[in-house]
C-alpha cells in the first residue's frame, strides 16, 4: 500500500441490550444479558424489540471502542 492509499474504515460496533423498564436490569437467557453486537444499533434495537410491548421493554446502546 503507498502512501496515497487509504485504509477502509468500518463503521462503529455497537453492544445493543435488551432492558427490562420494570426491574431496570438486562433481560437474560440462560443467565446471560441478552445483548446483540451490531454495526447498525438502530437495526439491532428494532430486532430485539420486535413483537414486545414498548412500555415493559427499552434498549442500551453502547458503542464498544477499538473495533
Amino acid at each position: 500500500m503507498n502512501m496515497h492509499q487509504t485504509i477502509p474504515t468500518r463503521p462503529p460496533l455497537y453492544a445493543v441490550t435488551l432492558i427490562d423498564r420494570r426491574t431496570g436490569y438486562p433481560h437474560r437467557v440462560n443467565g446471560a444479558a441478552l445483548t446483540a453486537f451490531s454495526r447498525d444499533p438502530a437495526q439491532a434495537a428494532r430486532d430485539l424489540l420486535a413483537g414486545r410491548d414498548p412500555n415493559q421493554w427499552h434498549t442500551r446502546i453502547l458503542p464498544l471502542t477499538g473495533h
